[in-house]
């Protein structure tokens, strides 16, 4: 069942009843969407739902505004708009509701978000760009509250870029950056930071950005009083507005339920933010949710009866209904007869949509308990396997869960019996395995040619009479050759611009490329990771700076719960091959050590986590990645951009491996394992253990996040049966996540001779001062002694203790 709205501008006055009641017939249509979807929570068939009832016509006339090229980054409530431009219809809505891992039935995200959550696909099967300028486009949803938003600004800003810098291939992406990127907010989480983070960088950057505030007077239970200032977003954003002598936002308050208004008010909106660049604020007000906040409770409990009956009203729905009547477009009976063949329609597509979701699973179970029934009539505990059978055969509607829940239990029963049709049943089980896990695991990261494991290394090489510079000076050099090489390439972060980074990394680079290529921003983590992520959802390559790696926590849950899903809950349609710059490790002080690693590790799988060593490394990296398709943090080594390299002569083309080590020191004793800037402590205790008779062999991780992809370092282990991981994040950070990949990963325990053991920092934040780095991290001293407590366990006569 798919909805058509008419777009025409120019229309005669029988076109326009008919667009009208083209209108009123979506609104209603998803309206019983919602009304059949909290149903099919409540009776079972879906886990949880959250709704857009009570949004419908403010959606529509969005909708109408919205063209070709365009970007959403919006929430949970936007059904209506996704069905007025196309790209949802009632069966897909139901199989979200479902988790249809069918990318085919539910385009969304096929069954890895819940219900509610929308996307457009910006890639083809194969991962490869479609040409984003001849579709209606949303960027991919998340749950995170207000976590849309710094996402809202770079796709907006990539418009900006495309306008302003000549060079660039627009084909696939921009047409003379004439596309908005439209936002949509909950009133209540506008009192998010991340909003008000977003509403501050748009205004400074003047961006073409539209933001829909959906109020209808609560978050959840909460009233709008314990919410918002004065209880008005718009009231307390009038400073934004722009005036004569001052940029800012153009400012608009619409009713929710004034349908001629909405139309009005967005169409205007359109006009300022396309042409001239500006951002927008349409506060949509006196709405209502019908169902309350989600399918967890009812909101009786919390309105009271005269907020009830204002909202039964002043439903848009209803309200467009009597606008209808009342201006001779339709007639009641007409409209009730309209309204029947909706219902039908909508219950007709739910059902469609549920059989097509459970009738594969259905086919899955008979062949499931074809497999456990021959295995009971062959088996001495046949019974026991009849009750699973039993058990299986009573659920009507099954589950894969159900499914391998029986047949796994099955094969303990026959553990110790030997049969075809044991056989049979490990057999169906494992390749039931390959086929159904990848519908719920692939594409953490890109699966296209483009990926990062299809880049060949390609060695820096150098003149006879290489001259050594700073590190900074590699980097800068490579910096300046990646912008020359790469048009849509282009870097930002807090002192990025002007100075060319606080460590001059970028130096004269903005001069030479420009203000929009290399450029300054405020001090604001989230949107700064925010503009990275949207920009490259464009099609444009940036680099987004967070000044030290302490500063990420700022931006960590935008990487985390954005950026590093991106790829897996599209499926693979969409992708954001942004790269993090950052500097961390060994800087002396609290705030500014840089190596709260394991945390990271955790939190942003789906990113790339690499950690150079030096800055011919890093711009190795960088090299690789702006060959690839991927996120990535780079994690420069803070103490390191003054130490001296030999300069390539290859500088923009050689290629750092990711996910590959390289051992920098042979030795026969031990294997080391470290990474970033603690490596140069482990070079010089490896060579003071020589003096006293230990080989140590240094391997240098170089990439956590792929770690070891060839398994070289349980090779080093095989040789030496002995390793030690030397980290300065705290314990059971970095250096756990290390050795849990030696171990469980590479089975290094069976070369084993020693026990394996890590050397972490103090499990406090490093004190400030020289001397606070060396009662914190650790030092040479203790790499030294604590590899020689390793020797002295193997042999204490030649290794005595120390102390």
């Amino acid at each position: 069942m798919k909805t058509n709205p008419d777009t025409k501008t120019e229309i005669t006055f029988d076109d326009f009843k008919a667009e009208v009641l083209n209108d009123y017939k979506l609104a209603v249509t998803s309206r019983e969407c919602s009304l059949l979807g909290r149903r099919e929570v409540l009776t079972g068939k879906a886990k949880f739902g959250i709704f857009g009832d009570g949004k419908e016509i403010p959606q529509i006339a969005w909708a109408k505004a919205f063209e070709n090229g365009d970007f959403r980054s919006g929430y949970y409530r936007d059904q209506t708009f996704m069905m007025a431009i196309g790209e949802l219809t009632v069966e897909q809505f139901f199989a979200g509701l479902y988790a249809n891992t069918d990318l085919k039935e539910e385009p969304m995200s096929a069954g890895r978000q819940m219900g509610g959550h929308f996307a457009t696909h910006s890639l083809d099967e194969n991962g490869h760009w479609n040409n984003l300028t001849q579709q209606k486009n949303s960027s991919s949803d998340i749950s995170p509250t207000a976590g849309q938003m710094p996402r809202l600004l770079g796709l907006a800003q990539a418009s900006k870029i495309y306008r302003k810098v000549k060079g660039i291939n627009t084909t696939n992406f921009s047409v003379s950056g004439n596309e908005i990127a439209w936002g949509t907010i909950g009133n209540a989480s506008t009192s998010e930071g991340l909003f008000f983070e977003t509403i501050n960088a748009a205004g400074v950057l003047q961006v073409p950005m539209i933001i829909s505030v959906w109020d209808d007077n609560y978050g959840i239970s909460v009233h709008a009083k314990h919410q918002t200032t004065k209880e008005n977003i718009s009231e307390i954003l009038k400073g934004f507005q722009r005036t004569e002598d001052h940029n800012g936002y153009e400012i608009f308050r619409v009713n929710g339920w004034n349908y001629p208004e909405l139309m009005d008010t967005y169409q205007r909106a359109a006009i300022i933010a396309r042409k001239e660049h500006v951002p927008v604020i349409i506060h949509v007000q006196e709405l209502t949710q019908p169902q309350g906040h989600s399918t967890s409770g009812s909101h009786e409990r919390y309105k009271d009866t005269n907020r009830l009956n204002w909202e039964a009203e002043y439903d848009c729905n209803l309200q467009m209904r009597n606008w209808i009547v009342a201006n001779n477009i339709s007639t009641d009976d007409e409209l009730l007869d309209l309204e029947r063949k909706i219902k039908r329609e909508v219950r007709l597509a739910k059902k469609e949509a549920w059989e097509t979701f459970i009738n594969p699973i259905k086919a899955e179970a008979a062949e499931a308990l074809k497999l456990l029934n021959q295995l009971a009539s062959t088996s001495a505990n046949g019974v026991f396997i009849k009750k699973l059978v039993h058990d299986l055969e009573v659920i009507d509607e099954p589950l894969r869960r159900d499914i391998l829940s029986a047949t796994r239990k099955a094969l303990r029963y026959v553990v110790s019996e030997n049969s075809s049709a044991k056989t049979a049943l490990q057999n169906w089980i494992n390749n039931y395995f390959s086929i159904i896990q990848p519908k719920y695991s692939s594409h953490l990261h890109s699966q296209s040619n483009l990926n990062v494991l299809q880049q060949s290394e390609i060695k820096p090489t150098y003149d006879d009479n290489a001259k050594e510079v700073d590190g900074r000076v590699v980097l800068r050099e490579n910096f300046d050759a990646i912008f020359t090489k790469y048009p849509e390439s282009l870097i930002f972060g807090e002192d990025a611009g002007y100075i060319g980074d606080v460590n001059q990394g970028l130096e004269g680079l903005q001069k030479k490329h420009g203000e929009l290529r290399v450029a300054d921003t405020g001090i604001r983590e989230a949107t700064i990771i925010g503009q990275g992520i949207g920009m490259s959802m464009r099609g444009l390559r940036p680099i987004a700076e967070i000044q030290y790696l302490d500063y990420l926590m700022y931006a960590l849950q935008i990487m985390s719960d954005d950026l590093a899903t991106v790829q897996y809950r599209t499926k693979g349609r969409q992708k954001a091959p942004l790269i993090v710059r950052t500097r961390g490790h060994r800087l002396e002080g609290i705030w500014h050590s840089g190596s709260q690693m394991g945390g990271i590790l955790n939190l942003v799988r789906g990113i790339h986590v690499l950690v150079p060593r030096n800055m011919t490394k890093a711009a190795g990296f960088y090299n690789t990645l702006l060959a690839s398709d991927e996120p990535a943090l780079v994690v420069e080594c803070l103490n390191g951009y003054r130490l001296k390299e030999k300069l390539p002569n290859n500088i923009g083309k050689f290629k750092t491996p990711i996910g590959i080590v390289e051992t920098i020191r042979k030795g026969d004793d031990i294997t080391l394992v470290s990474y970033g800037s603690t490596l140069r402590l482990v070079e010089q205790a490896a060579k003071e253990l020589q003096e006293v008779g230990i080989d140590a062999e240094i391997i240098d991780v170089q990439s956590l996040l792929p770690f070891d992809l060839n398994h070289d370092i349980v090779k080093s282990i095989a040789k030496t049966n002995r390793v030690m991981v030397i980290d300065e994040d705290v314990k059971g950070g970095a250096s756990a996540f290390i050795l849990d990949q030696i171990l469980n990963e590479q089975n290094a325990f069976e070369y084993l001779d020693s026990k394996p053991k890590t050397l972490a920092a103090q499990p406090h934040r490093p004190a400030y001062g020289t001397d606070g780095d060396y009662f914190s991290k650790p030092s040479v001293e203790d790499i030294f002694e604590a590899i020689y407590d390793v020797m002295h366990e193997l042999n204490p006569s030649d290794y005595p203790k120390l102390r």
